[in-house]
């Protein structure tokens, strides 16, 4: 049975009569405010977006030592690197280095110099690249048979202090940089080749005030042709009160750039232009402008153009959204698009443009991108929709996605997104882009202990998604199957498609040779089990004196479900999807002759319908235990009391 909400007796515990008047007058006036309060605070839920949440919760205790591994002391800032298809993940701390192996249950630390914030972890030929802050003396180190050998300063490689927006993108030989290389002086933000054919800088007027996101090397048809992306987001230039402060963009750069002819452009990138990434529903006028986070997602087959992009925004709200761009739409945008501000004939070769056999661009064309950087064709979601995959009134602040089949072959795309709270969504996105369905089938609490979550990384090959937050580290199995309960129904009605209904199981569709069960009705998937309904909940039954007070909570597992308490024929109470309890809880205030008898709690999801709990309130025997009836008045004002409280801030909060 499960424990009832804070302040609350047992489920189904009855209230003893109260033979005081004194006791028992105040108490009708207070359980009308309760429901008062209850209505208000059902209204004020329903007002959100309740289905656009997870469908259930579940909190993943793994094994200790092989799932999950504390740090010890708190580590404020953390950054985490895994190779795919290893067992092992290194963590960077505050003057040491992590190393877990989960398939083993070993770990081990390897120690740097004082006041040093570790902020790169880079595996290269030699070992693995640890930089750090280095008492504001940015420095690495090679990580070579567990010990740490000293590379000296290494500027460009590590900010002066962990709380500075950063990005370091390594391509073989060559490393750009955000990160400035004096801390007094250099204070504009600049993208930076700092190591390959020849260092170049973005112009300092091209970008204002940028937050750097995502780095990536694009490889395209041509190898003169290869770009270098990056996302971004600047302060809005335009300054209208009603404008929003931050914009979105992806700016582009040629990997071959050289350089520019004249003094003022030979150390600058001549090909630099930017672009607004739109993510925006115009069917409810939402517009999401703060960029969060980017997760790229090759082409099975290859193809650059069809790589996604998958960004997630906020707005000032801290709603967010989810929107999918492609790599040909960006190429398009910049290879075709005018410049804002600029009414004259494009110079040949126009800005933006890459040039075969390492060849300078020339000073004109350079000229007019750096005084126009922006196109004024704007990135917008993929076709043919172009708006949003979903959004939600959560605030996510990290993406990763993996593509995977179905036991039928079906492709799915899953999204983990993380919240703000501390957990991590889990979002199936299946089928073609214009008949796509999106589901948030769960949210995971990934760690023992509830802390924000400071870094993710999916190993697509190991199915395994890695966690750090300023406790632990945690590993979550994408097969997350045995969360799932009531039977073959409960299973498919969870649409995982990593799980299916095998050998009398919720079971991962990875563990066994045999058929697997799985839904293909995305509407009603329970309807793929043998047995048409499913099993009813088991009878629990209760003695009460008559004109008590109690009440029957019944454990709200589905979001996306209405449960209702139904007595013969009545619904006596009913929770809609959104309610902001864990628990439908139906008050009784002065059981009478006709309150006796069998309740049912009824989940009704679609055309799915479950028996959650089934109560038999039985008449007592007329035999009071005395000791009750001396405590009875301050009992049932305490656990009223006990209640309200959780009710008012559950109001408040929303």
């Amino acid at each position: 049975m499960t424990p009832p909400p804070p302040g609350c007796a047992a489920l189904g515990a009855p209230r003893a009569r109260v033979p005081s008047p004194q006791a028992r007058s105040g108490l009708p006036l207070l359980l009308l405010l309760l429901l008062l309060l209850l209505l208000l605070w059902t209204a004020a839920a329903s007002q959100g977006h309740p289905k656009s949440g997870p469908r259930i919760s579940a909190v993943w205790k793994g094994h200790a030592g092989q799932d999950h591994v504390d740090f010890g002391p708190a580590e404020p800032h953390t950054v985490l690197f895994h190779e795919p298809g290893s067992s092992s993940v290194w963590v960077g701390g505050r003057n040491k280095v992590y190393t877990f192996d989960f398939s083993k249950g070993k770990n081990a630390s390897v120690h740097t110099d004082c006041e040093n914030y570790i902020t790169l972890l880079e595996m290269q030929n030699e070992g693995l690249l640890v930089c750090g802050t280095n008492a504001r003396r940015p420095s690495c180190w090679r990580l070579v048979n567990g010990s740490a050998v000293l590379l000296g300063e290494r500027k460009g490689y590590a900010p002066f202090s962990p709380d500075e927006n950063s990005l370091v993108l390594f391509d073989g030989d060559e490393v750009y940089s955000t990160i400035r290389k004096q801390e007094y002086n250099g204070k504009i933000p600049r993208f930076r080749r700092i190591k390959g054919d020849s260092e170049l800088y973005t112009s300092d007027t091209v970008m204002q005030n940028p937050q750097f996101i995502k780095a990536t090397i694009v490889r395209q048809d041509q190898a003169y042709d290869d770009k270098i992306y990056y996302f971004f987001r600047e302060d809005n230039p335009d300054k209208n009160p009603e404008a929003p402060l931050n914009v979105s963009r992806v700016a582009q750069l040629c990997r071959g750039d050289q350089g520019g002819e004249s003094s003022l452009s030979v150390s600058k990138w001549n090909t630099f232009l930017k672009a607004m990434l739109v993510c925006s529903d115009a069917a409810t006028n939402r517009n999401f402008n703060r960029l969060q986070d980017v997760f790229l997602l090759p082409d099975p087959n290859g193809q650059w153009r069809d790589t996604r992009v998958y960004g997630v925004f906020s707005n000032p709200w801290n709603y967010s959204a989810v929107c999918v761009y492609s790599l040909g739409d960006i190429d398009k945008v910049f290879r075709t698009s005018a410049l804002r501000g600029y009414h004259k004939d494009l110079p040949n070769p126009r800005p933006g443009k890459c040039l075969p056999d390492r060849q300078s661009i020339p000073t004109e064309t350079f000229q007019v991108a750096d005084s126009h950087p922006e196109v004024v064709q704007r990135v917008e979601p993929m076709e043919p929709l172009k708006t949003p995959l979903f959004h939600s009134k959560y605030h996510y602040q990290k993406v990763a996605v993996h593509r995977m089949h179905a036991s039928s072959g079906e492709p799915f795309h899953v999204l983990y997104l993380t919240t703000d709270k501390g957990t991590i969504h889990k979002v199936v996105e299946s089928g073609d882009r214009e008949h796509s369905l999106v589901f948030n089938i769960l949210e995971i609490q990934p760690f023992r202990r509830a802390a924000a979550i400071q870094a993710m990384s999916l190993d697509a090959d190991r199915r395994k998604l890695y966690v750090s937050s300023q406790w632990e580290v945690s590993q979550v199995p994408l097969d997350l199957c045995e969360v799932y309960s009531g039977g073959c129904h409960g299973c498919l009605m969870a649409r995982d498609p990593y799980c299916g209904w095998i050998q009398n199981r919720c079971a991962s569709i990875y563990s066994s040779q045999e058929p697997v069960l799985q839904s293909i009705n995305p509407e009603e998937p329970h309807k793929e089990c043998p047995d048409p309904k499913p099993e009813g909940a088991p009878l629990q039954k209760v003695s009460l004196a008559q004109n008590s007070r109690y009440y029957l909570s019944c454990p709200m597992e589905s979001r996306h479900a209405t449960y209702s308490w139904r007595h013969e024929e009545n619904v006596e109470q009913s929770c809609e999807p959104g309610h902001q309890s864990p628990n439908c809880i139906l008050f009784i205030e002065n059981l009478t002759d006709l309150q006796y008898g069998h309740y049912y709690c009824e989940a009704q999801e679609g055309s799915y319908l479950r028996e959650a709990q089934h109560w038999e309130l039985l008449r007592e025997d007329g035999i009071t235990a005395s000791h009750l009836l001396g405590h009875a008045g301050a009992l049932a004002a305490s656990l009223w009391l006990g209640v309200l409280p959780t009710l008012v801030l559950g109001l408040l909060a929303h």
